[in-house]
């Protein structure tokens, strides 16, 4: 029988600083939980409940809070944006706007030129702010066919590129910081079907289909301590990648053939008892992950491995 804990009480250190509570309210955040009376002689008037949680916005979004808040925003802020850097008509919409590229070959020299990728209901661009210049522009109407390419840097790392063909026969070559959301709202965007003539398809293989996606959070080993994460995971027949939506890259991806084990955890996690599983690998030791359902996602790991699913609690 495990021992209760004694209560938690305040304590008061004369070496904290303001700085050590910034530092924890942004990394990890407090909850405060207020009920008041305000009494006159002895006569109850007013009633105060609060329930309220402060943290870093990062933190938040980890946890799941605020989301739709953040996302909306950030789309504002990317219409703004937009509103600033390119001169709209009158009646055009901004749908997205991301950091990006367009090659520029002109027969004597090949070269990317960095700028902004600005997508509208009617135009797509790339604007370099200083100085400022459009260093290339497109009707929508005129784009008969979008697909994803992958090319090897100079560094040897692969990037997918955008490839814009217009119905003239000319088009171009973009880079992007997300070049798969770009080329799906220019998909739907595009008052015409686009050709599908994409090497890489705009539905997943079979390789690539999702077994389980959601929600997911990750402890994730630090030197200061291991710190929960939450993020969005994915886990398709090539494996599990596990990516925090304030990160630029996915912060876990476990092949699916380096899995070895899944068990289910005996430690508390950020969504309660029950919710935290393990995933044993050969590469990286042993995996600590919770999720708001965990059997969705031990189930479908066991079976990725062809191993029995784990019994019922």
């Amino acid at each position: 029988m495990t021992a209760e804990r004694p209560p938690m009480k305040p304590t008061r250190d004369p070496r904290v600083t303001l700085d050590d509570l910034v530092e924890v309210l942004l990394n990890k955040g407090a909850v405060l939980h207020l009920d008041l009376i305000v009494a006159v002689a002895d006569i109850p008037l007013i009633g105060v409940s609060l329930r309220a949680a402060i943290a870093g916005m990062e933190t938040m979004l980890e946890y799941g809070m605020l989301r739709q808040w953040d996302a909306d925003t950030r789309a504002w802020a990317e219409r703004s944006a937009t509103r600033r850097e390119v001169d709209l008509r009158a009646g055009e919409q901004a749908v997205v706007r991301m950091h990006g590229g367009h090659l520029l070959a002109d027969g004597f020299h090949t070269t990317w030129r960095p700028g902004t990728v600005h997508l509208t209901d009617q135009r797509l661009l790339v604007v370099r702010r200083e100085p400022r210049e459009v260093l290339w522009e497109a009707e929508l109407a005129a784009v008969r066919a979008v697909r994803l390419e992958r090319e090897r840097t100079v560094g040897g790392e692969t990037r997918t590129r955008v490839r814009v063909e217009l119905a003239d026969g000319a088009g171009a070559l973009l880079s992007a910081a997300d070049p798969e959301r770009l080329r799906d709202l220019l998909v739907r965007t595009c008052p015409r079907p686009l050709a599908s003539d994409d090497p890489l398809p705009a539905v997943p293989g079979p390789d690539d289909r999702a077994l389980v996606e959601g929600h997911l959070w990750y402890r994730e080993p630090r030197r200061d301590g291991a710190l929960w994460r939450g993020g969005n995971g994915r886990l398709t027949p090539r494996g599990l990648v596990w990516k925090s939506p304030l990160d630029a890259r996915p912060a876990l991806v476990l092949p699916a053939a380096d899995i070895t084990a899944v068990r289910p955890g005996t430690e508390p996690g950020p969504g309660g008892e029950g919710t935290v599983f393990t995933v044993g690998t050969g590469s990286r030791g042993t995996v600590t992950l919770a999720a708001d359902e965990p059997r969705r996602w031990t189930g479908a790991l066991d079976s990725l491995r062809g191993a029995p699913p784990l019994p019922a609690a």
